[in-house]
């Protein structure tokens, strides 16, 4: 096997700084494990030190040989894609910005059980109610218990008057109390 070269002075330098002000903690172990084979540590004894795996220390080192400090960056984000899609989100949106009257449904709010089994059944896509809450957090909206109170669907006037005859009975003194017998 061939011995990896020495870096220059100022490749040296390069990946110090990228080490000590990355903010990304794959690109801080990237550099150090170039830093570490630079001061000749095996294979083995950079991935002990570091808590990878030896086969990440030769990915890291190919990496580096084939594109400089660009290939110590991640090249993609990890995990994988988002099922929520752009139209999804899109479908999210619409939905909660309309009346659940004017679809059919007998309910005047949205709860995340119903929203969730009305983009289910208009997309395909399912999730839990809990992610749900978070795409809706995503975009901007604030998912609460609606408040149910008789406004509007009460007469008033006679609402206020009862509510002062109420008072009036309240503040009245009893001006007999009534005995055992």
């Amino acid at each position: 096997m061939a011995r990896a070269r020495k870096l220059s002075d100022r490749e040296h330098d390069q990946l110090d700084t990228l080490r000590l002000t990355t903010d990304h903690p794959a690109v801080f172990r990237n550099a150090t494990i170039i830093l570490m084979t630079d001061d000749g540590h095996p294979k083995a004894v950079i991935a002990k030190t570091l808590g990878c795996c030896p086969s990440t220390v030769d990915r890291v080192r190919r990496l580096y040989r084939e594109r400089g400090l660009a290939g110590l960056r991640p090249i993609k984000p990890p995990g994988r894609p988002a099922r929520a899609t752009a139209a999804y989100r899109r479908a999210l949106c619409k939905a909660v910005d309309t009346d659940p009257r004017t679809l059919g449904y007998a309910f005047t709010v949205w709860s995340a059980a119903r929203l969730n089994a009305y983009l289910t059944k208009l997309t395909g896509l399912s999730f839990s109610d809990g992610h749900l809450r978070d795409l809706l957090h995503q975009e901007g909206y604030s998912l609460q218990r609606p408040k149910h109170t008789l406004k509007g669907k009460r007469d008033e006037k006679a609402h206020a008057k009862a509510k002062r005859q109420l008072k009036r009975l309240k503040k009245k003194r009893v001006s007999r109390m009534p005995t055992r017998s």
